[in-house]
């Protein structure tokens, strides 16, 4: 490589490999049916957030998982497994019962990004983007950032000087 020329990472190209995917899709597939029915997803709901396969490559998708039979999913199928995942572990920690998550994800909202509409259409919508907008916005929930704290941190008060042992 001649001098000055950007280095590009080195991508980790065993993650892309049958083998591993074959290694992740039954319980990623099985988790995201787990959390498709607390959520209530329909069957059509289901197969946008999958990026949407054919109605019979879906559900022979759900019977190999379900059986523990072997089944690849391509790399775009599991990163969507992997951003409902994230939604959903984002929703554990910002409300401490199932239904209130699921009341959230249901209910319109008026921010920018959900412009009316409940997250779950970003959700049901059929796009990686609206899987990752919404992913990261519950983590930046998490953080603090737009929504109110939770009921464990709403009365938090921040410690003081006093209030704080340092050990040398």
């Amino acid at each position: 490589m001649a001098s000055g020329e950007p280095t590009v990472p080195k991508l980790d190209m065993e993650r892309f490999q049958p083998a591993n995917r074959q290694r992740l899709s039954g319980p990623g597939l099985r988790t995201f049916l787990t959390i498709a029915d607390l959520w209530g997803l329909s069957v059509v709901q289901r197969r946008f957030a999958l990026g949407y396969p054919s109605r019979s490559t879906y559900h022979n998708w759900c019977r190999r998982a379900r059986d523990h039979d072997p089944v690849t999913l391509d790399v775009d199928t599991l990163t969507r497994i992997s951003a409902i995942l994230g939604i959903y572990q984002a929703l554990g920690s910002l409300f401490s019962e199932t239904e209130d998550a699921r009341t959230w994800l249901t209910s319109p909202h008026h921010t920018e990004l959900f412009g009316g509409q409940p997250p779950m259409a970003l959700i049901a919508g059929g796009t990686l983007d609206g899987l990752m907008l919404l992913r990261r916005f519950l983590d930046g929930a998490r953080g603090g950032i737009y929504m109110a704290p939770n009921a464990v941190d709403e009365d938090f008060q921040p410690y003081t000087d006093a209030e704080l042992a340092l050990s040398v």
